[in-house]
Protein backbone atom coordinates (compact mmCIF):
# COMPACT_ATOMS: atom_id res chain seq x y z
CA UNK A 1 0.00 0.00 0.00
CA UNK A 2 1.45 2.98 -0.95
CA UNK A 3 0.57 6.20 1.64
CA UNK A 4 3.38 8.89 -0.12
CA UNK A 5 0.12 10.78 -1.68
CA UNK A 6 -0.88 11.68 2.26
CA UNK A 7 0.07 14.75 3.84
CA UNK A 8 -0.14 17.54 6.20
CA UNK A 9 -2.55 20.07 4.78
CA UNK A 10 -0.43 22.71 6.90
CA UNK A 11 2.95 22.03 5.14
CA UNK A 12 2.75 24.27 2.37
CA UNK A 13 1.27 27.23 3.90
CA UNK A 14 3.63 26.93 6.46
CA UNK A 15 6.56 26.52 4.30
CA UNK A 16 5.40 29.28 2.50
CA UNK A 17 4.69 32.04 5.26
CA UNK A 18 8.67 30.74 6.87
CA UNK A 19 9.97 32.19 3.55
CA UNK A 20 7.49 35.08 3.75
CA UNK A 21 8.49 36.23 7.05
CA UNK A 22 12.08 35.39 7.20
CA UNK A 23 12.42 38.86 5.47
CA UNK A 24 11.23 40.43 8.84
CA UNK A 25 14.07 37.69 10.76
CA UNK A 26 17.11 38.11 8.60
CA UNK A 27 19.23 36.78 11.70
CA UNK A 28 17.50 33.36 11.30
CA UNK A 29 17.00 33.66 7.57
CA UNK A 30 20.68 32.99 6.65
CA UNK A 31 20.62 30.21 8.73
CA UNK A 32 18.68 27.12 6.68
CA UNK A 33 19.30 24.82 9.76
CA UNK A 34 16.99 27.23 11.63
CA UNK A 35 14.55 28.15 8.91
CA UNK A 36 13.51 24.69 9.19
CA UNK A 37 13.65 24.44 12.66
CA UNK A 38 11.14 27.35 12.98
CA UNK A 39 8.99 25.38 10.30
CA UNK A 40 9.00 22.27 12.32
CA UNK A 41 8.12 24.25 15.42
CA UNK A 42 5.21 25.79 13.49
CA UNK A 43 4.04 22.81 11.94
CA UNK A 44 3.64 21.48 15.61
CA UNK A 45 1.97 24.47 17.26
CA UNK A 46 -1.25 24.06 14.14
CA UNK A 47 -3.76 21.08 14.40
CA UNK A 48 -2.55 18.79 11.92
CA UNK A 49 -4.63 17.68 8.93
CA UNK A 50 -4.26 14.80 6.81
CA UNK A 51 -5.01 14.58 3.62
CA UNK A 52 -4.31 13.29 0.43
CA UNK A 53 -5.55 15.83 -2.32
CA UNK A 54 -4.79 19.41 -1.44
CA UNK A 55 -7.30 20.77 -4.41
CA UNK A 56 -10.38 19.09 -3.53
CA UNK A 57 -9.56 20.12 0.94
CA UNK A 58 -9.55 24.08 -0.48
CA UNK A 59 -13.19 23.51 -2.63
CA UNK A 60 -14.53 22.52 0.76
CA UNK A 61 -13.13 25.04 2.76
CA UNK A 62 -15.60 28.22 3.45
CA UNK A 63 -13.80 31.44 3.03
CA UNK A 64 -14.18 32.20 7.08
CA UNK A 65 -12.16 28.61 7.15
CA UNK A 66 -9.52 30.19 4.64
CA UNK A 67 -8.90 33.35 6.74
CA UNK A 68 -8.67 31.28 10.03
CA UNK A 69 -6.38 28.27 8.48
CA UNK A 70 -3.93 32.00 7.21
CA UNK A 71 -3.94 33.64 10.52
CA UNK A 72 -3.63 30.63 12.74
CA UNK A 73 -0.29 29.63 10.06
CA UNK A 74 1.38 33.06 10.84
CA UNK A 75 0.89 33.16 14.40
CA UNK A 76 2.61 29.85 14.52
CA UNK A 77 5.18 30.73 11.99
CA UNK A 78 5.90 34.45 14.43
CA UNK A 79 6.12 32.50 17.59
CA UNK A 80 8.44 29.95 15.93
CA UNK A 81 10.59 32.38 14.76
CA UNK A 82 10.21 34.28 18.10
CA UNK A 83 11.13 31.13 19.52
CA UNK A 84 14.30 29.96 17.62
CA UNK A 85 15.51 33.59 17.89
CA UNK A 86 15.21 33.30 21.97
CA UNK A 87 17.50 30.50 21.92
CA UNK A 88 19.83 30.79 19.21
CA UNK A 89 22.72 32.21 21.67
CA UNK A 90 22.45 36.33 21.11
CA UNK A 91 21.15 36.35 17.87
CA UNK A 92 20.30 39.96 17.66
CA UNK A 93 16.65 41.59 17.46
CA UNK A 94 15.28 42.88 14.86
Amino acid sequence: MDFSSVHNHHEHGVFQAVLDLSKSYPEIARNEEWLIDVACLALNRVTPRYIRHQADFHFYLTDKERNEHARTVNTAVREAFEFVRARAGGVPAN
